[in-house]
């Protein structure tokens, strides 16, 4: 089963929280603790992702079983937050096994395939030469010419464990995230619909959810609501956490 991290002792059905590409549980730990006064919170690793197991895969199907995996484990019914490739795994889990889901929020992300790739960010990572690593400092060095943005460096040296047993190391199977990186850009074929209770809460100054993807978000999720943060990218939870609980909270109240 997928690593987990809980929080929270509250009565009732739990929110399962579900990371994006290269992420954690542990990003998300700020916001946990803060909504596990109201739920109790379980979020996770995905597969190739922190503390997790490494796989040969990578695909929506094989992540949304794995979510339902750590429902079942909890009681069988969860309220569902997925970031990105969370955002995609959450979604196909609600639409092949609805049974098991409270409601939905989708973070910046719509059911479609994207024409962009996040592998130069692997090539980045690859290129750090790990021997001469002993704390995140000295791979935020290494990322810095082929990174720039300093929010983006800092995420993924989050991903780093500088004191690994056998020396420092990625807790990322990088190998399989660039072998599957068509899947995760992409979004599955599937026929059935998710009817319960969900928003699509996008960031205002991102282009991930966009006009043009309406279509397709009704045929799959009719009942969706689909919401803004003004002014936010698309780290939204990241960039702006004090609205992004305030509209997950009063959603979770409807």
């Amino acid at each position: 089963m997928l690593n987990t991290l809980t929080y929270g002792d509250a009565p009732g059905t739990p929110l399962l929280i579900v990371h994006g590409l290269f992420g954690s549980a542990k990003n998300w730990g700020a916001i946990s603790k803060r909504m596990a006064a109201r739920h109790p919170v379980i979020a996770v690793d995905l597969r190739n992702h922190g503390d997790s197991a490494h796989t040969p895969t990578h695909s929506y199907p094989d992540l949304a079983a794995d979510l339902a995996e750590v429902i079942d484990a909890h009681g069988g019914r969860a309220h569902v937050l997925g970031h990105s490739m969370g955002g995609k795994a959450a979604m196909v889990l609600a639409l092949t096994q609805p049974e098991m889901v409270e409601s939905l929020l989708v973070a910046d992300i719509a059911p479609v395939t994207y024409n962009r790739t996040q592998s130069g960010f692997i090539d980045a990572m690859e290129g750090v030469d790990l021997a001469t690593v002993s704390k995140r400092s000295d791979a935020d060095k290494a990322l810095m010419a082929s990174v720039p943005d300093l929010p983006t460096r800092a995420f993924l040296t989050q991903s780093l464990d500088p004191r690994a047993e056998g020396g420092p190391r990625w807790r990322l199977n990088l190998a399989t995230l660039r072998a599957e990186m068509p899947l995760i850009m992409g979004f599955p074929e599937i026929s059935g619909q998710y009817t319960g209770p969900m928003l699509f809460l996008r960031g205002g100054a991102s282009d991930y959810v966009l006009p043009a993807h309406q279509g397709e978000i009704n045929r799959l999720f009719p009942t969706a609501e689909i919401d803004a943060i003004p002014d936010v990218g698309h780290w939204l939870h990241a960039e702006a956490p004090g609205p992004f609980i305030d509209r997950l909270s009063a959603f979770l109240d409807a």
